[in-house]
């Protein structure tokens, strides 16, 4: 695979007003800050980017958006989910199209789905493009989970060589990074304790609060890749505030509330969902201030 992903890699949020249009040019503002801010990549339509939520038309603008933004300084890699196999197909490859580095390959389902069935769907997304394929697994909200047996086996396709599981289990990483023997890079969720995963041998983290914590972020990877694990635990205790404070509300309404307190016209979570009430924004808005103090 040419293009080696590592590092930080924010997840983005959608900026989508009322009537449905994208905010492109606060997206634009968006990818220039974190840009400048030393992320490693970009992540579009992850979790934080409400992708579910999303239809097509408003993903494959999201994705030409920060691809034209980030002017290749960055990978970018677009996330691509679907209830169908066809369907994720033909979204993965006209991401590639509008000149996505890589695919975070989702898996939607409404009805459970058998090992093989997942299987030959991330198999089907991998055969589609020539780009590295990111495997994301989040037992939390996918009603058909990736098992360590399919991963291993989906470890061997050539253009599969990263996962992003955000199980917030520490040791199934562990488990998966020995049962691929280094086939299978490991990226951290937000659900995860980042500096962990780095020194049990994963390589970033792919996660929400970058967007908002982006340079805290960088700093902390850069301290656990030289190994200054003393002053990377230090900074990982002052940022777990920011995950103890998305535990306790909905992410898309807490990373796009901490953007519009930093001064990003994001707007609300796209509908049904919430927004961020009184007391989560003063709660985020606390920690954001002792962060950046």
């Amino acid at each position: 695979m040419a293009v080696e992903f590592k590092g930080v890699f924010p997840y983005l949020v959608s900026p989508v007003d009322a009537a449905g249009k994208v905010k492109t040019k606060v997206l634009e503002a968006l990818v220039e800050h974190l840009i400048e801010a030393g992320a490693h990549g970009l992540t579009p339509l992850g979790s934080t980017g409400e992708f579910a939520y999303l239809d097509t038309e408003q993903r494959l603008e999201i994705v030409d958006c920060v691809v034209r933004a980030a002017r290749k300084r960055v990978p970018v890699v677009a996330g691509v989910a679907a209830t169908t196999t066809k369907g994720a197909v033909e979204l993965a490859s006209e991401m590639v199209r509008l000149g996505a580095d890589g695919v975070l390959a989702i898996l939607e389902a409404y009805f459970p789905i058998p090992e093989s069935g997942v299987e030959a769907y991330f198999r089907a997304i991998a055969d589609a493009v020539v780009c590295p394929v990111v495997l994301y697994t989040n037992p939390q909200f996918q009603r058909s989970d990736l098992s360590l047996k399919v991963i291993k086996r989906l470890s061997d396709v050539e253009n599969i060589g990263y996962i992003k599981d955000a199980s917030t289990n520490t040791g199934r990483l562990l488990s998966i990074l020995n049962e691929t023997q280094g086939r299978m890079k490991v990226f951290a969720a937000s659900a995860h304790i980042p500096a962990c995963v780095m020194l049990i041998g994963g390589v970033g983290w792919m996660a929400g609060p970058a967007c908002i914590v982006p340079r805290q972020s960088v700093a902390l990877y850069e301290h656990a890749k030289r190994g200054e694990w003393d002053k990377a635990m230090a900074l990982q205790r002052e940022l777990w505030s920011v995950n103890e404070a998305f535990a306790r509300y909905a992410l898309a309404a807490c990373i796009k509330g901490a953007l519009e307190l930093q001064g990003f016209a994001v707007g609300d979570p796209l509908p049904p969902q919430a927004p961020l009430d009184e007391d989560g924004r003063r709660e985020v808005a606390k920690v954001l201030a002792r962060l950046k103090g």
